[in-house]
């Protein structure tokens, strides 16, 4: 250790003072917070491309879609890696899907002969991996991701229509409620893909099957119309570069680049490249992050007045009408403010847990309470059969996005736990359901465990774990789940508690799992794990250790790519490590300064001295 742990005191209460500083210092003129999404080689690939096709067809746009293109260009000429590919982020490792769309994009864009020794390498790197069929089994049966890349490739002249399988988008005619029991092979966040994605492959690849021909024939102008209609004002579909993206060069490649929607999604598209000519993968996670920091936050360091004003900020942002996109119920909140947002069982559990932190007292209005009643209302009813939470639909299908998650799952507990306890009497009906879904919860998590004690989540994975995994952040996040609950004694709280401790790494941080890299991201979120159990475990000192070096140089605002989103498509969030940080030594110093001042007999009214040693024993 660079530090013994004389002054750990000292420099605890220094570095999360810091910390603190950084995030209240990041926050918005109007009190939340908004963040910055990572740049990305994918939503890069797709935006060139869609404006490419666009431009084909609209030549007169030359002067003003054509410096977008090439600044896209050139930008992903020189995040090419090493190996020939390109990855997610600017920090990823090169995979075969995200090397695809940007081969294509050079090849869409008619850029091959000035860009000749970078595709050459990319088109190596391409025939190693397994190209289009390694493209098929990253993904599986779920065909939300990779039907889409197969058809930017067709769209720019490098793979057979025939080598994409058809979508049945003729089945987006149906009532919603249907979509449950067809199992559609896009999960549920995708249905403008399967629209315009599935009508483009009709048209270039018809069906054999006449009744088949005959009803999507039928049912196009009727899923235009519904493309049409769930559409958000800010014409960008989930806010997602690539998934407007990729809508706007279908409805371009069939003809149809005068269509409202196409005309809507290449003004995203105009509207959100960034300086440099690339593009995020989403346009913000305002809500997400807010909801991030406010939980974060030490007790009493978040400002009254503006505390006062996310609040308000977050209620406004609670969906109080049936969302046209899902048909999800009123009562939740998304991961951002912007009208491409859908409410989700991740986002929503964030905002509860907020919105109790910051109106306690006089600030719990009635309004208030038929707000929270209203989410929580909405969490129960999403819960599935499994007792488990899925992100957006209940019920939806069995793809992995759709399926119950632990991480989420968890989450939602935690929100359903905090509400039971801020509404103190249990014996109306909403309590009792919560109650019920709560034991179901439980048991959900408990059957989902691993052998060795881990959970794995489904919206973070580890670049240097096998598969792409990261049980860290999932038992970490269930693990707070039950110290929520005062039920860290039970034997699959202290199997996830062991495990945590054996996936240390050396340096006395963390990674994804053992052996992985450590970052601050996964550091942090183990220490605020372990230090729920309020006895510092051995190697709590190492890692506060680790953490705090990282604030006093500095280094703790790097970040790290640990997600995913959608489907193996990574992306990192600048405020994810000051967040995360903050939530760490925010709950270090909590436990230090509660065993240092309980009176006896329960082994604390120690002085400090004493309380720091036990970090090391």
């Amino acid at each position: 250790m660079t530090h013994g742990p004389a002054n750990l005191q000292q420099r605890l209460d220094a570095g999360c003072r810091r910390a603190v500083e950084v995030l209240l210092q990041e926050a918005t003129p109007a009190g939340h917070w908004v963040g910055e999404l990572s740049t990305s080689a994918l939503s890069t690939a797709t935006a060139v491309t869609a404006l490419s096709v666009i431009l084909l067809r609209e030549p007169q746009r030359t002067p003003e879609l054509q410096p977008l293109i090439d600044g896209g260009l050139n930008w992903l000429a020189e995040q090419q890696n090493a190996d020939g590919g390109w990855g997610d982020t600017t920090l990823s490792f090169s995979n075969i899907s995200t090397t695809m769309l940007a081969h294509a994009a050079f090849h869409a864009a008619g850029a091959t002969a000035r860009h000749s020794p970078l595709l050459v390498r990319s088109q190596a790197y391409i025939d190693a991996a397994g190209g289009a069929e390694a493209v098929r089994k990253r993904y599986g049966k779920d065909k939300t991701f990779s039907v889409p890349i197969l058809t930017q490739c067709a769209i720019a002249g490098l793979i057979d229509w025939r080598e994409i399988p058809s979508l049945p988008f003729e089945l987006g005619v149906l009532p919603h409620k249907f979509y449950q029991w067809i199992q559609l092979p896009v999960v549920s966040y995708a249905l403008p893909a399967l629209i315009a994605i599935g009508q483009v492959r009709h048209m270039r690849g018809p069906s054999w099957n006449p009744l088949t021909w005959w009803l999507r024939q039928a049912a196009g102008p009727s899923t235009l119309k519904l493309l049409t209609a769930i559409q958000p004002a800010s014409g960008g579909f989930l806010e997602a570069a690539p998934l407007t993206s990729f809508v706007t060069m279908s409805l371009a490649s069939m003809g149809r680049a005068d269509h409202p929607v196409a005309r809507k999604g290449l003004q995203f598209l105009i509207e959100s490249v960034r300086p440099d000519g690339s593009w995020p993968i989403d346009t913000n996670l305002a809500t997400w992050v807010t909801t991030l920091a406010v939980n974060a936050l030490p007790e009493g360091e978040l400002p009254a007045e503006q505390g006062g004003a996310i609040a308000d900020w977050l209620l406004g942002q609670q969906y109080r009408t049936v969302h046209p996109y899902t048909q999800a119920a009123p009562g939740g909140w998304a991961w951002t403010n912007l009208t491409g947002g859908v409410p989700d069982a991740d986002d929503t559990p964030g905002a509860i847990l907020a919105v109790l932190k910051l109106c306690r007292g006089e600030r719990m209005t009635p309004a208030v309470a038929e707000s929270l009643a209203a989410a929580v209302t909405w969490l129960v009813d999403l819960q599935n059969r499994d007792g488990g939470w899925p992100t957006f639909c209940r019920g939806w299908g069995a793809l992995p996005f759709d399926r119950s998650s632990n991480d989420i799952s968890a989450h939602a507990m935690r929100a359903l736990l905090a509400w039971l306890k801020a509404v103190k009497s249990r014996q109306d009906d909403l309590a009792r359901r919560v109650e019920r879904a709560l034991a179901a919860g439980w048991r959900f998590l408990e059957k989902h465990q691993r052998a060795d004690g881990s959970w794995l989540p489904l919206w973070f994975g580890n670049q240097y774990v096998a598969d792409d995994e990261n049980p860290l952040y999932g038992t970490a996040k269930v693990l707070l789940a039950w110290r929520d609950a005062g039920r860290l004694g039970e034997p699959a709280a202290r199997r996830a508690l062991d495990w945590l401790k054996s996936s240390q790494s050396a340096d006395g941080g963390w990674g994804g799992a053992a052996g992985a890299p450590s970052s601050v991201e996964e550091t942090a979120l183990a220490l605020e794990a372990l230090l729920a159990e309020k006895t510092a475990s051995a190697g709590c000192l190492a890692g506060l250790d680790w953490l705090l070096a990282r604030v006093e140089d500095g280094s703790f605002v790097q970040t790290a790519p640990i997600g995913f989103y959608f489907a193996k498509l990574w992306y990192f969030e600048r405020l994810y490590p000051i967040i995360f940080t903050v939530g760490a030594l925010s709950r270090a110093r909590a436990v230090l300064q509660s065993d240092c001042s309980a009176p006896e007999p329960m082994g604390t009214g120690r002085r400090t001295e004493e309380v720091i040693a036990a970090f090391s024993a």
